[in-house]
């Protein structure tokens, strides 16, 4: 599984699960005063994590991918470690630093120019030419 689709999944069912059984949820990360910004976070990464499967294209998820752990890292750490929202967030801080680390080692190398521009000429059936002085 790529990691495109692997967040995907996390985030779609992370998402679902507190719109499909908040009892479960509010049960495991403690009650929410306000259920419109549950059911409209959960909203978001269920629609986050559709994209991401659904073959948004690589580049596209990856913005996806990295924008949402990067936010969620950061609302979990500022909140959790005061003690203004359980520390159950913390384990999810955790999950978001695991997506990060996988996008910045895996998932930001570019092909290098000349790779690129090869396999461009090789999908329209022609070779790239090489470049003066080579």
């Amino acid at each position: 599984m790529s990691v495109t689709r692997g967040q995907g999944w996390f985030n779609l069912v992370s998402g679902a699960w507190a719109l499909v059984h908040r009892r479960s949820f509010e049960g495991i990360t403690g009650p929410k005063a306000d259920v419109w910004l549950l059911q409209t976070v959960s909203g978001l990464l269920v629609a986050i994590g559709w994209a991401q499967i659904r073959g948004a294209g690589t580049a596209h998820a990856r913005r996806l991918g990295t924008g949402t752990a990067l936010t969620l890292l950061a609302v979990d750490v500022s909140y959790a470690v005061p003690g203004r929202i359980r520390r159950v967030y913390l384990l999810d801080a955790v999950f978001q630093a695991v997506w990060l680390n996988v996008w910045f080692r895996g998932g930001f190398r570019r092909p290098s120019p000349s790779a690129a521009g090869a396999r461009v000429g090789a999908r329209r059936g022609r070779p790239r030419p090489a470049a003066p002085g080579r």
